[in-house]
């Protein structure tokens, strides 16, 4: 067995370890337990599901490699990442070996549900270990679990662990260390061959079909014979799960000792009634999400005034030591200011990653997805599409990966195509340096700034759903698929695990910083500095007569109705990249106008409050910041979620439609704020 993440003489003989188990069983946090900062995080070949690999060491200091799956409730795959986790554990992927063994994963607040995909997973006939976590959260419900009974019923061994406290890693640990038997005849006897033979002449009389074949099949057309199978198979499946949950619920009742009455309200029960509260529950909802960009304005202001006097000490620095000329003025007006008026939010978009990564832990955002059901559903989405558009409010890209959960092909379609209205980090950059513009010497309070910010991700989020409802109604017209949501037990959150998904996130946004944004830097320097114009020319002559100037000018006409200049233009062209590019450009942009021997100890939200027209109008007026806002709410602009979009449709068709509907909306829409406000006499 070789794992080439640690080199082949450290790992040929590493024993591989797949860890499986229900969503929401804590299986993440034992992983990230178990493994440290030891992992591999990327996505399965030719499917956009991520795959975590780690490697832990036994009690000897054998490297013991862990596959961690994507979480699933059953062998029997509806979805992409699903059918990764049945794929890999009956070794049908070449690019990932087949398991030595398993850790299966039992959330034992969740015994009943959990034990359905354990037992199937035993009786893969692979070595099995189960581990019993959150056996706290039993106990919490007063619930004890006979776990020598339960290890003789399953026959394999169990550990019973704490993950998110750390309690049974050690256990766990020792139980890997040594040889996994075979799993013992357990009392899950029943076999699916049955079902696997239906499965299996399915496949046959599907193959045919797609090749053309107008062939009988027992006397009967191929068509009929087809429906008949899925009708056979549907009812096999549902007799097999009848009689399958009838044994758990028989093993339930004879491993797990109830105490107290069963009337007795829990913790979650009672939290639930103020937060799953058709009232109270919306009003709580809108009070987190308050807190959350209030928390980003108020907390992260120090440290995002520290990473901004970094980097003008390093711009003063860089300008002092090298003389002056084209590759000093590139380095510091060009890599740093361009780069650095980005990596300046850093501080803030961690922040957002931190709050939600603890609403996640806390089992709250399962409770605002119970609330956003509802209106999924009017608007013609399954439940299920509020995970998604969820994630697309850190990244478009992993939110439109996480339609595969999604059944119904059509539903699917329809939350890949609204996902990017969800406000991304990559448009907060140019939302906060925008609010900083319109507050700038205005001393305006957090609470304004957050209002402004929140008002910006509820239209997004009123275009995603409103386009979604469009969508259902026209394009993709069908029924909305039923769905069934999983509401956790509220838990302490476990900072270790959350702290290590936003430096994983920080990280990725360091490495767009230094690749995509520094390549656009530099390009749009070298634009907005060539041709070069005769020595004295004025800064503004050099930039107007620069490429960028030409290109910025021939666009002019099309966005001077939304109150932009041709240098605004540059910048929002250049942002079709990414939409964070658009603030280091106009870094760059008044860094190149501006008066050499000018001391740039302003920030950019000043330096652009200053900015007039030729008629002395202001050119970020707070008219016009507004109406750059709800442009880059609406708008299409990342190559990257593009691609993906490209990749999960198998079209360019769709990814074309997405982006030209996208950016007339946002003409549009800007159009109407800047027109409409101009006519109402703001400025």
């Amino acid at each position: 067995m070789v794992n080439t993440q640690d080199g082949p003489d450290r790992t040929c003989r590493a024993t591989v370890f797949a860890l499986v188990g229900n969503p929401n069983s804590g299986k993440s946090t034992l992983f990230n337990k178990l493994t440290g900062l030891r992992q591999k995080i990327g996505n399965y070949p030719g499917v956009t599901v991520e795959k975590k690999e780690g490697i832990c060491y036994s009690q000897h200091g054998k490297p013991l490699k862990i596959i961690d799956l994507p979480g699933t409730y059953s062998l029997r795959p509806n979805s992409p990442d699903e059918a990764i986790v049945a794929d890999v554990l009956t070794g049908k992927r070449a690019d990932t070996p087949r398991p030595d063994a398993i850790l299966c994963i039992i959330d034992a607040s969740n015994l009943e549900r959990n034990l359905y995909l354990a037992s199937q997973i035993i009786e893969l006939g692979l070595p099995v270990i189960a581990v019993l976590n959150m056996a706290d959260s039993a106990k919490a419900q007063g619930n004890t679990i006979d776990k020598a009974k339960l290890a003789e019923a399953l026959g394999v061994p169990i550990v019973e662990t704490c993950a998110h406290k750390g309690t049974g890693i050690l256990e766990l640990r020792l139980m890997m260390s040594r040889p996994v038997m075979l799993p013992a005849k357990s009392v899950f006897t029943q076999t699916e061959q049955g079902d696997s033979v239906l499965d299996n002449v399915y496949s046959t009389v599907s193959e045919t079909l797609a090749k053309g074949s107008k062939h009988n099949f027992f006397g009967k057309p191929l068509e009929v014979a087809q429906e008949k199978l899925e009708q056979r198979i549907e009812a096999r499946r549902e007799t097999l799960i009848e009689a399958r949950y009838k044994i758990i619920q028989k093993l339930c009742e004879a491993v797990v000792l109830k105490a107290g009455t069963a009337s007795k309200k829990t913790l979650t029960d009672r939290l639930d009634g103020f937060f799953l509260h058709p009232v109270l529950g919306g009003l709580s909802l809108l009070c987190v999400l308050g807190l959350l960009f209030y928390s980003i304005f108020a907390l992260a202001e120090t440290p995002m005034n520290w990473v901004e006097g970094l980097i003008n000490h390093l711009g003063t620095l860089t300008a002092s030591l090298l003389p002056a000329g084209q590759l000093a003025d590139l380095i510091v007006n060009g890599v740093i200011a361009g780069v650095g008026s980005v990596l300046v939010f850093l501080p803030q978009i961690a922040m957002l990653l931190l709050f939600i990564g603890l609403l996640e832990s806390t089992g709250y955002m399962a409770r605002a997805a119970f609330l956003l059901d509802r209106v999924m559903n009017r608007v013609g989405l399954p439940g299920k599409a509020f995970i998604p558009l969820l994630s697309s409010y850190a990244c478009a890209i992993p939110g439109i990966m996480a339609t595969r959960t999604i059944e119904c092909p059509k539903d699917r379609l329809a939350t890949i195509l609204v996902a990017p209205f969800a406000s991304c980090s990559a448009r907060l950059p140019v939302f906060l340096v925008m609010i900083a513009t319109i507050s700038a010497g205005a001393e305006a309070p957090a609470s304004t700034k957050a209002g402004l910010l929140l008002l910006m991700y509820i239209l997004g989020t009123v275009g995603a759903l409103g386009f979604a409802w469009f969508f259902k109604k026209t394009l993709l017209r069908g029924g909305v698929s039923s769905s069934v949501m999983e509401l956790p037990p509220y838990r302490i959150p476990s900072l270790m695990p959350i702290l290590n998904e936003v430096i994983h996130r920080s990280k990725l946004f360091l490495r767009r910083a230094g690749t995509i944004i520094l390549g656009i830097s530099i390009l749009m320097w070298f634009f907005l500095n060539y041709p070069r114009q005769e020595e004295g020319t004025p800064p503004t002559m050099q930039l107007e007569h620069s490429i960028a100037g030409h290109i910025g000018k021939s666009i002019e006409p099309i966005m001077e109705p939304l109150g932009y200049d041709w240098k605004t233009s540059i910048a929002i062209l250049a942002s079709f990249v990414a939409r964070e590019v658009f603030v280091s450009t106009v870094a760059i942009i008044y860094n190149v106008e501006g008066e050499e021997d000018e001391p740039e100890t302003h920030t950019l939200a000043e330096a652009l409050k200053d900015q007039k027209h030729p008629d002395g109008s202001f050119a970020f007026s707070p008219l016009r910041c507004l109406s750059l806002m709800v442009f880059y709410v609406f708008a299409m602009q990342c190559l990257s979620t593009l691609a993906i979009v490209r990749r999960e449709t198998n079209s360019w068709r769709w990814p074309f439609f997405q982006f030209t509907y996208m950016t007339a909306l946002a003409y549009i829409a800007a159009l109407i704020v800047y027109q409409g406000g101009h006519f109402l006499g703001f400025v």
